[in-house]
């Protein structure tokens, strides 16, 4: 059985677990941590194990912004990005909501854009020579 759990301290570590998997370090272990006790972390678990995650905030002016989104590599493909983020919008506690991808990682633009998100901006310079896109969507 697949469900979307709100995420508890108890699920650290495989959400640890997962991100090492996908960026290969556990360099946010912290983050992740504080994101579970500040209840800002929702996860997907299929019938096993959790297979993905999202972090979301509202300090992006006043606005709910994904600040990441993580599927285990071998989970991909399967729609967990999407009914994370579909979870998320049904209890966004802002109608405007944002997030953003490298310009170079296309899988994840194809993403946003498939959930009616719309490219709203670019930021330069937070990594070299990649772009980071804004994308945007108004949630009713």
């Amino acid at each position: 059985m697949e469900s979307m759990v709100k995420s508890r301290l108890n699920d650290l570590d495989e959400l640890v677990n997962i991100d090492r998997e996908v960026i290969g370090s556990d360099s946010r272990r912290n983050y992740i941590k504080k994101a579970i006790e500040e209840g800002r972390c929702i996860a997907f678990k299929n019938e096993f194990t959790l297979v993905g995650f999202l972090i979301f905030d509202t300090n992006f002016f006043d606005c709910s912004f994904i600040s990441l989104i993580i599927v285990k590599p071998a989970e991909r493909r399967k729609g967990y990005a999407t009914s994370l983020i579909e979870s998320f919008i049904s209890i966004s506690p802002t109608k405007k909501i944002f997030s953003s991808t490298n310009k170079s990682n296309k899988r994840m633009q194809e993403v946003f854009k498939a959930n009616g998100f719309i490219q709203s901006g670019f930021v330069e310079n937070l990594d070299e020579r990649d772009p980071e896109i804004i994308f945007f969507k108004q949630h009713k």
